[in-house]
């Protein structure tokens, strides 16, 4: 009943929903400048077999890294607020994109790249008009992990000052054992498990908009 009265107040609504809109600007610009970088470190990655295992042993070591030490990284080079949030979370977001790249452009079948190589395409060609169609569906999948895995650890941005709904878990942290610190934990951590339900349907839909049916059969 706590946490119904909770969800009712409008002073919480109203907070809840300006933080959720936080969130999602704190998950979208990361994940946007990512898939940038990441398709393009990808298809490097593809097309030169020298540095494929630099690249994804760099952006595999990213991962790794425990999150609030990369935020704290950040601060003396970029400051507190939504900038070190956007930086690291981009950098954690790249691993999906370019291993997903490199998988969807190597599972293009060789012939049909082969008889495009007959009918005279030139590699650029055959890359935008070819491999990335077919790799897409693949592509897609890593754009799509990336940003759940964003949505999660862009709560952790409260910490160095950053926007979003981690705001709302951290101030139910700070107020423990007082009276509303649960609700507030609650809050926060459900409308980050809803916003991550959005982003899957959502890419559900771009995925049913952009993938042919044959490929996705």
């Amino acid at each position: 009943m706590a946490f119904l009265e909770y969800l009712s107040d409008p002073s919480t609504q109203r907070e809840l929903i300006s933080q959720t809109l936080d969130h999602i600007y704190l998950t979208a610009v990361p994940v946007a400048i990512a898939v940038v970088l990441g398709l393009g470190l990808g298809i490097l990655a593809h097309r030169s077999p020298q540095l494929r295992s630099p690249i994804l042993s760099v952006v595999s070591t990213l991962l790794t890294i425990p999150s609030l030490a990369l935020f704290a990284i950040m601060i003396p080079i970029i400051g507190i607020g939504a900038g070190p949030a956007i930086v690291a979370l981009t950098l954690y977001a790249l691993l999906p994109i370019v291993r997903n790249t490199v998988s969807g452009l190597f599972s293009v079948d060789n012939a049909v790249i082969e008889s495009a190589k007959g009918m005279g395409m030139s590699a650029t060609k055959r890359l935008w008009k070819i491999e990335l169609p077919n790799a897409w569906p693949v592509m897609l999948a890593g754009i799509r992990v990336a940003t759940l895995l964003t949505v999660g650890i862009a709560a952790i941005a409260a910490l160095v000052g950053g926007p979003g709904l981690g705001q709302e878990i951290f101030t139910g942290i700070r107020r423990i054992p007082a009276s509303g610190s649960l609700e507030s934990l609650l809050g926060g951590t459900l409308f980050i498990i809803l916003l991550a339900v959005l982003f899957d349907l959502l890419y559900l839909a771009i995925g049913r908009v952009t993938i042919p049916r044959g490929i996705r059969e």
